[in-house]
Formats: C-alpha cells, sequence, structure tokens
C-alpha cells in the first residue's frame, strides 16, 4: 500500500497492455480492495447525505415567506438537478484527469456554499443561486463511485458499492431526525448545520482521504471544448450496445423510483390521509431496509451469485414492490410494500455500478459515472413531472402501475444484453 491508500500492484499498469474500453466487458486492472480506503469513502458519503438530510424538513419553510406556492420548491429541485446534469459528466472527465479526491473536496466545499447561502436567505434569488452552486459543483457522488471501483477488484464491486446505499440510507435516517431537532431552535439552523457538515467532509477528503487514482492511470489530453457538452459526453460514454443496454436500465429504473419519491407523500395523503408521521415511518423503513440490504446482504451474496442474476432478480423484485404500493387496500400494508421495493432497488443499484464499472479501464470511471450521473439528474428532472401529471389526469396508482411496467422494459432490455 502506497500513501495514496493504493495497492502498488494495482496501479502500476503500463499504457501498454491497458485493456480494451467500452467494446464489451473491459478488463480492467483488478485491485485489492482497501478496507481503510472504503471506510474513508462510507464516512464521506455518509456526511453528504446527512448534510441534506438535515435540510429535508425545513425547506419548504425556509422558503415560504418569500413564496407559498409548491412550484417554486418544485423548481428548486429542477434547478439543482439541471445544474448537476451539465456538470457531472465535466467533473467525472475531472476526476480522470486529475484524481478522485480533488473533485470530492471541491464538490463538499460547494455543497458548503450553498447551504449557506439558505442559512442566510433575504430573497428568493438567492435559494435558487444556492442550487445553482450545489448543483454545479455536485459531482461528489460520481467521484465517490469512480473511487470505489478505482479501489476494488471486479469481483468486489458488487459489495462495495453496496456501501454507497448503505450510506444514503443510514442518511436519510439520521439527517432528517437532526433537521427536526435543529428546526426548533431556527429554521436557519438546519442549513447552517447542513454548511458546517458539509465543510466538515471537505476538510476529511483533503487531510484524511487517500487518493485512489495514481498518476499513471489518469487520462492524460487536457479538457477540451467538447468536454463542457453534457450531451456529447453521454454519446461516448454509450457509445457499445451494452453500455447503452446499462445506462437504458439505469434511467428507466431512476424514471420511475424518482415519480416515487416525489409523488409518494402525495399519493398517501389523498388515498389514505396519512400524517406527516405516518410517512417518516414508512420512508424510515425504507431507509433501514436499504442500509440493511446494501450494507450487510449484499456483500454476503455477491461473488457467490453473478451479477447478471443479481441484477435480473432484483428487477423483478422491483416490479412486485412498484405493484404492491399501487395495489394494497390498507394504509398499514404500505411498510412491507415498501420494503419490498426497497429489496429490490437494493440489489438492483450496486450492481448495475459495478457493471458499469467493469466496461471501462481505469482512465475511464470518472467519464462512466458522470455519464451516469447526468442520467440520474436527468430522470430527477423527468420522473416526478411525469408522476405528477399521470397522477392529476390518469389515477392516484398511475405512477406506481407504470412505473412496474417501466421496469419489466428495463429487465428485457438487461435480459438481453447481458450474457449468461
Amino acid at each position: 500500500m502506497d500513501g495514496r491508500g493504493t495497492s502498488s500492484e494495482s496501479t502500476q499498469v503500463p499504457r501498454c497492455v491497458r485493456p480494451r474500453s467500452f467494446d464489451g466487458m473491459a478488463s480492467s486492472p483488478a485491485p485489492r480492495t482497501s478496507r481503510r480506503a472504503l471506510t474513508f469513502i462510507f464516512i464521506t458519503i455518509l456526511l453528504d447525505v446527512m448534510g441534506a438530510g438535515i435540510m429535508m424538513p425545513v425547506v419548504p419553510y425556509i422558503v415560504r415567506p418569500y413564496s407559498a406556492d409548491a412550484l417554486t420548491i418544485g423548481l428548486l429541485a429542477v434547478t439543482f438537478s439541471v445544474a448537476q446534469f451539465f456538470a457531472a459528466p465535466l467533473l467525472g472527465a475531472l476526476s480522470d484527469r486529475h484524481g478522485r479526491r480533488p473533485v470530492l473536496v471541491m464538490s463538499m466545499f460547494g455543497a458548503s456554499i450553498g447551504y449557506a447561502f439558505f442559512g442566510i436567505g433575504g430573497a428568493l434569488w438567492i435559494f435558487f443561486v444556492s442550487r445553482l452552486v450545489a448543483g454545479f459543483t455536485g459531482g461528489n457522488l460520481t467521484a465517490a463511485q469512480a473511487y470505489i471501483a478505482d479501489v476494488s477488484g471486479p469481483a468486489d464491486r458488487a459489495k462495495n458499492f453496496g456501501l454507497v446505499g448503505a450510506a444514503f440510507g443510514l442518511g436519510f435516517i439520521l439527517g432528517p431526525s437532526i433537521g427536526g431537532a435543529l428546526a426548533k431552535i431556527s429554521l436557519s439552523a438546519p442549513a447552517w448545520a447542513s454548511a458546517g457538515v458539509a465543510l466538515l467532509t471537505a476538510s476529511f477528503g483533503w487531510f484524511v482521504l487517500p487518493e485512489s487514482l495514481a498518476p499513471e492511470l489518469r487520462r492524460p489530453r487536457p479538457l477540451h471544448g467538447g468536454d463542457f457538452n453534457p450531451f456529447r459526453l453521454l454519446h461516448k460514454a454509450t457509445s457499445a450496445p451494452r453500455l447503452r443496454a446499462l445506462f437504458l436500465g439505469i434511467f428507466l429504473t431512476r424514471f420511475a423510483h424518482m415519480g416515487l419519491q416525489t409523488n409518494f407523500a402525495i399519493y398517501t395523503l389523498d388515498r389514505f390521509k396519512f400524517t406527516p408521521s405516518q410517512n417518516a415511518v414508512v420512508f424510515t423503513v425504507l431507509g433501514v431496509t436499504s442500509t440493511v440490504v446494501q450494507g450487510f446482504l449484499i456483500r454476503r451474496i455477491a461473488g457467490r451469485v453473478s451479477d447478471r442474476s443479481l441484477l435480473l432478480v432484483g428487477l423483478l423484485i422491483m416490479v412486485a414492490g412498484f405493484a404492491a404500493i399501487a395495489a394494497v387496500p390498507s394504509g398499514w400494508m404500505l411498510s412491507p410494500a415498501i420494503a419490498v421495493l426497497a429489496l429490490g432497488t437494493g440489489l438492483v443499484t450496486p450492481t448495475l455500478q459495478s457493471l458499469i464499472s467493469q466496461a471501462g479501464t481505469a482512465e475511464e470511471q470518472g467519464l462512466l459515472f458522470g455519464a451516469n450521473g447526468a442520467i440520474t439528474s436527468l430522470t430527477a428532472i423527468l420522473g416526478p413531472a411525469y408522476a405528477g401529471a399521470v397522477f392529476d389526469h390518469v389515477a392516484f396508482t398511475a405512477p406506481y402501475w407504470s412505473g412496474a411496467v417501466l421496469i419489466v422494459a428495463a429487465w428485457w432490455s438487461m435480459r438481453r444484453a447481458l450474457p449468461e
């Protein structure tokens, strides 16, 4: 292990013997997984998600004095997602050239500034500037996923990517609870707390987190004008048929999932007359199940079961979860239904990320996960709009039945694209 926390056997790979990329599944160098590096990246993601979670309960109340309509809250989320769509591929390309750690640090510093703007407030445009800053610097997840690919061998990637989901689940359990408690002090307290957590994470990344991408494995070519065009980078990242199928699967599953995330509270209110506390119980079930599945279960079965089998089984479980949410006749049944969905999602998400990381060489991980981030941002824009439209004009259950159909389409695409 060298000073950057990467294995010397895994990173000293001459350029002349690098595996092919994007044409089928590339045989990238297989580094030894570093427990220390994975622990660092888990803490980084956990702190990041906690910072976002702290803000979740109070954003509508902070903005309400300046605009009381729900559209403004939605536009704030859309502003972040649009900015991240344009930034994610570029930040991924930067991490391929300059390493993962600088991008992680810059992203968290940008998040700290964004939260601080929310704490300052004073005008509606300040909140939109906050979301733009956070979106344009929001490459933390892209760099974190590339980091995990750098320090994981192919056999370990699915279970190590499960750490990302476990950190998300745990962060969304802890963050909103902390935010709700801080809001009793003042509405701006959660924003300043989130800014402090983001700054702490940036400091942690700068002083403690080792760099995962050795200099000899970085892209030597400098950035050019095309690297600032997310559509060009998406086209490049999806140049191979198998990658197109994988990214299509990500788009369909995330599109359905983002519709559920933004629509679920309205669904439970209109159909079952749920209170906020009842919704909190269901989301806690979601967070706990995600943490258990991605933090523990998938680490036990990944490597024993092929990524293809894990993915296809997980997608079918997601179909059952979406259908169950739409079909339950009573509100108490939503918790087990959401647990089924979380189980499927917990199997699918890290497995897709593992398959994507195996499709590129070490110097292409940032590009691939930048494309993944851009597609995820795109679903965060389109998914909620679609779910709201069909909820209003078709039926309460339409976002969930159609979500099940979309996951079936993803299953069919993956089954055809991935060999036995």
